[in-house]
């Protein structure tokens, strides 16, 4: 049995679980505290992870998503679109760049959030639609479905 080196499951997880999280909350410091709450939970319970039963990517991400769940309850948020924001700084090929990126992360939180993590689980995470089915709890033809239903989406608000 292959045990996680726990020294540097920050360092291997946090861009992943950060991204995840900003592209949900709008305020930055609420995104870090929520960063920060999911990997103490997970070195708090450390012990109640079982590689027979999920990767530790999966352990790690499945406890961010119950913790931005749980930060959108506390706070009784509903859904927050965060529209296009616009990018400060100089104009230069970056700057195109990342005002595509931030169109993209305005559009993606347009989306459900069950839509949300499909995207995120497969572009963002690169796991397989079968993985991402067996993350979520559905079949692989209700996940390829709503892939499909969230791109389309995301390709209308892209063009808006």
């Amino acid at each position: 049995m292959n045990t996680p080196d726990w020294e540097n499951i920050y360092d291997l997880y946090s861009g992943k679980v950060m991204g995840y999280i900003a592209a949900r909350v709008q305020r930055r410091a609420d995104a870090e505290d929520l960063c920060a709450d999911v990997f103490e939970k997970a070195f708090r319970k450390k012990d109640a992870f079982d590689e027979s039963k999920a990767s530790i990517s999966t352990w790690i991400f499945t406890i961010t998503r119950n913790t931005v769940i749980d930060y959108f309850r506390r706070n009784k948020i509903m859904d927050e679109p965060d529209e296009n924001i616009a990018a400060e700084g100089e104009v230069d090929d970056n700057l195109l760049t990342q005002e595509t990126l931030s169109e993209l992360a305005g559009a993606l939180t347009r989306l459900p959030d069950e839509l949300q993590d499909i995207i995120v689980l497969m572009y963002y995470d690169g796991k397989p639609m079968t993985e991402v089915a067996t993350l979520m709890g559905l079949s692989y033809g209700a996940v390829k479905l709503r892939h499909q239903k969230a791109l389309a989406q995301l390709k209308r608000y892209m063009e808006l």
